[in-house]
């Protein structure tokens, strides 16, 4: 397996590449699902003040995404190397499975 080396300069730069590293069905439901999962714990801990529950974000979170990449994806998270553009791209490719600009 190859390490990336790229130095994105934008998310826009980033973003195909971090499509290309979710190429798998399973890993992207997985990712749907975990991202879903943080939105119902994020309104939970705002609405009922369950804020025990802000340690579960990130388990939940990374966890889903994780299983899918290393199990079904069989590559590293872009998180690991690019934090913040592929928290960014969880984001938006939740968004775009939402809106059926892209198939799980």
């Amino acid at each position: 397996m190859a390490i990336e080396t790229t130095k994105y300069k934008s998310f826009k730069e980033f973003y195909p590449f971090y499509l290309s590293e979710h190429q798998n069905s399973v890993c992207r439901l997985l990712h749907i699902i975990g991202t879903s999962l943080v939105v119902i714990i994020v309104l939970m801990i705002l609405f009922k003040a369950q804020y025990k529950l802000l340690i579960m974000l990130p388990i939940i979170g990374y966890g889903f995404a994780w299983v899918g990449h290393f199990f079904f994806e069989k590559n590293k998270p872009a998180s690991f190397k690019y934090p913040l553009y592929s928290f960014m791209g969880d984001w938006v490719m939740w968004w775009q499975v939402l809106t059926l600009k892209i198939k799980l």
